[in-house]
């Protein structure tokens, strides 16, 4: 088989790696830079896993800018392109994969359409409609930042949504899942072939679940921490309940990343008409979790009494072994210091650029310890260890 992948982020080019153990794979994207390394079998992202496949593993890859040629004889078009939230419709902006659509199709594709962005509960049927005749599957990803391949090789279950009234496009369902159970790794896969519309449910309130957990127990650790409580000692017993267990279950600055807080405002748009109360919530428990860790930050450090305080925030990354500040939940908290006219220095050795927002960045990590009041640490290090003291961080068990 032939496939084209559009688009090379996590989602993409872990795609790309899977498929082209097995099948010929072209990656194209908009950054010259990225189809560059990908050719030069270097990594562009922060994954260890895929640095090592694409060094050392015989794959049938390589990488394009303009793919109208590849796009004209492929067998699969795999859509991973982003989709921000846009504040202003409320909805995700998913004019990427449209564009992809158009630019296939101007280039005489008889391919059936994989779209792996996420998108808006309905979008599938739509692009159906608007482009009629054309194959188009939704299969959405389930990946965790900074496994993308290793979840690719060993997947939860792998999810195609198809139109079960259309048996072309269901044979090209049932294609493209076997082609991703044949490169992973793990050997009993569940697989669910559905509807597209359910598939893209599916990918949403699966999120929308992950940031109601991480919502739930930062709500009990701000409870606890108001009350004077032992936090971990009470997450300790909760979870062992085996109805509960302990994923997702460590305190933290609140849910963030590229995903979980543009799906659950996705959800919630798509709760337009229908009755609803706890999806509203988690949106707003998220605003609330970073409003109160500003506000006990400041505190901590002399405010109101001090208004001269340097905060000093360690680390942009949403995650340990990352290198994506997208919507990262510290991001969220440093603009509500601003309110309080503190100034901010940041520790970010990833940094690309000297300042990030108008704040100042450092890659000197004894600088950056001494200039701080308080230090805030959405996950901890031992490179903290010295200054612990002055350190407020809510990570209780040393994990994502």
């Amino acid at each position: 088989m032939k496939i084209v992948v559009a688009g090379i982020g996590y989602v993409g080019l872990s795609n790309a790696i899977l498929l082209s153990q097995h099948n010929e794979v072209v990656a194209t994207d908009i950054s010259a830079e990225r189809v560059e390394m990908i050719n030069a079998r270097k990594s562009p992202l922060m994954d260890r896993e895929i640095e090592e496949y694409l060094a050392n593993k015989k794959l049938a890859l390589r990488a394009e800018l303009d793919a109208a040629a590849d796009y004209a004889d492929a067998d699969f078009i795999v859509i991973a392109t982003p989709t921000n939230y846009d504040t202003e419709t409320s909805y995700f902006d998913t004019s990427s994969v449209e564009d992809v659509f158009e630019k296939a199709i101007a280039a005489g594709t008889h391919a059936c359409f994989v779209v792996k962005s996420t998108v808006p509960v309905g979008f599938t049927e739509q692009m159906r409609k608007k482009f009629p005749g054309q194959l188009i599957l939704f299969s959405p990803e389930f990946l965790r930042e900074g496994k993308a391949l290793y979840d690719n090789l060993y997947p939860s279950r792998i999810v195609v949504g198809t139109d079960h009234a259309n048996a072309r496009l269901t044979e090209c369902a049932f294609t493209f899942a076997d082609m991703l159970k044949e490169g992973a790794l793990k050997k009993e896969i569940p697989v669910l072939i559905i509807n597209a519309t359910e598939a893209e449910a599916i990918k949403l309130f699966a999120n929308t679940y992950l940031a109601l957990r991480v919502s739930y127990f930062n709500e009990l650790d701000t409870y606890a921490e108001v009350r004077g409580l032992n936090t971990k000692a009470i997450i300790d017993g909760i979870c062992l309940d085996p109805r509960i267990g302990e994923g997702y279950n460590n305190p933290s600055f609140g849910y963030g990343g590229y995903c979980l807080p543009k799906d659950t405002k996705q959800l919630l748009a798509n709760y337009d008409g229908v009755p609803e109360n706890l999806i509203r919530a988690i949106v707003e428990s998220n605003r609330t979790r970073k409003e109160f860790v500003a506000r006990t930050v400041v505190q901590r450090a002399g405010w109101p009494e001090k208004k001269d305080i340097t905060v000093g925030v360690y680390r942009l990354t949403m995650k340990t072994n990352s290198d994506n500040f997208r919507q990262s939940a510290i991001q969220g908290v440093m603009k509500r210091l601003e309110e309080y006219g503190v100034q901010i220095l940041i520790y970010e050795p990833a940094a690309k650029t000297k300042e990030h927002f108008g704040h100042t960045i450092t890659k000197d990590l004894e600088e950056f310890k001494r200039s701080s009041d308080i230090i805030v640490a959405n996950r901890l290090s031992s490179d903290l260890n010295d200054v612990i003291g002055k350190v407020y961080t809510r990570d209780l068990f040393g994990k994502d």
